[in-house]
């Protein structure tokens, strides 16, 4: 069969790769013959991360690409659309297609639907507001990263939400074996447009950096100039990243507490986890479902139980490694791809039993130990 992945961005864009791109190779071992059409290419998100702005006219050019990509759907078997077809438009292509019985599939991994109905800019509130419940509700398929994106598909009327959280491939994280460092490597992976979140965390590094002998190392952000001196910041590369995470001796995400990061879908503890690194975490949406408070890690609400729960393991070397081996653990069996990808090839091939399961709200966590189909 062929199936087209019209995604927002290349492979280097971690919601595409994370999302799309990781897959491909297993699907094509299924004869599924994968076509990719990202919306943004290389360029866009070269000068996305290093804070340059992209042209009018090249942005007008990724929008009419996508307009006459849409003409070729009707070669393909089924069509993957990653988010929406057109950023900060309507939603009437997705309709169409709806209409025209192109039984399309769409996958989120963040709250986008919060740049619509929350964003300060009135006339967008106005007009798109309800731009993304309409695309989930065109979908013949929802595939939502967590359940906050799942209950907001339900509540959409998407036909059929599925419940796939973000994984990674755990045969190539090396799990850590050595917590015997003298200094204590507390690590955050992350992009710029996510850096506000670890910069916020400066104080409370630098009260424990008096107390003890530890180094921030900051990995995917360019070097703040406001930043002190003693963290340490470390360029991304798909190569490079395992072995940067594999030095951490603590892995932190800490959050604020908004609807938009109710919509994300802990993937950078999953990834320390992945190293068998143990994790501290900011009490909010999908980080309250990744992290078993006291087993892998700690779940904190404010800067002085960050301070308690980060001292506790950095004063504990026996603590970091068996947290860590839960974390390890519990990846392999939850949020590996391994796993992820018997359900996308269910869905491509329109399998009608994948697993069944009662809808539950974001207020009662859904159990994530098996996948679950919401129908």
């Amino acid at each position: 069969m062929k199936v087209i992945y019209l995604t927002k961005y290349s492979i280097n864009g971690a919601s595409s790769r994370l999302r799309s791109y990781q897959y491909f190779p297993l699907l094509e071992k299924e004869n599924i013959d994968v076509t990719v059409s990202p919306f943004f290419n290389e360029e866009y998100l070269s000068n996305l991360y290093s804070g340059k702005r992209t042209s009018l006219l090249q942005l007008l050019k990724f929008y009419l690409a996508r307009f006459f990509t849409l003409f070729s759907l009707y070669k393909y078997d089924k069509v993957v659309i990653e988010k929406e077809l057109f950023p900060y438009f309507f939603s009437w292509f997705e309709k169409i297609l709806s209409l025209l019985k192109v039984k399309y599939i769409v996958d989120y991994d963040d709250a986008i639907f919060h740049n619509y109905d929350l964003n300060p800019n009135k006339l967008i509130v106005f007009f798109l507001k309800n731009k993304i419940y309409n695309v989930m509700k065109y979908s013949n398929c929802v595939i939502a990263g967590n359940d906050y994106l799942a209950l907001k598909a339900k509540q959409s009327g998407a036909r059929k939400v599925v419940l796939l959280p973000t994984a990674i491939d755990v045969n190539k994280y090396k799990i850590k074996e050595d917590f015997n460092n003298k200094t204590v490597v507390i690590g955050w992976i992350g992009t710029p447009s996510t850096f506000k979140y670890i910069k916020k965390f400066e104080p409370i590094f630098m009260k424990l950096k008096n107390m003890y002998d530890i180094e921030l190392h900051i990995v995917g952000a360019k070097r703040d100039s406001q930043c002190c001196k003693e963290i340490k910041f470390f360029d991304w590369s798909e190569e490079s990243e395992v072995d940067l995470i594999s030095k951490f001796d603590i892995g932190v995400m800490p959050l604020e507490n908004s609807p938009w990061e109710l919509g994300k879908c802990s993937y950078k503890l999953i990834q320390y986890m992945g190293c068998g690194i143990p994790v501290i975490a900011s009490s909010v949406g999908m980080n309250k479902t990744v992290v078993v408070n006291n087993k892998n890690g700690f779940l904190v609400n404010d800067d002085n139980e960050w301070i308690q729960k980060l001292s506790e393991l950095i004063t504990d070397k026996k603590l970091r490694a068996n947290q860590g081996a839960i974390g390890r653990k519990m990846v392999t069996e939850k949020f590996s791809f391994q796993n992820n990808i018997s359900v996308i090839i269910s869905l491509l091939k329109g399998e009608k039993e994948i697993i069944n399961k009662t809808f539950t709200t974001i207020n009662t966590p859904i159990n994530i130990e098996e996948l679950n189909v919401l129908n």
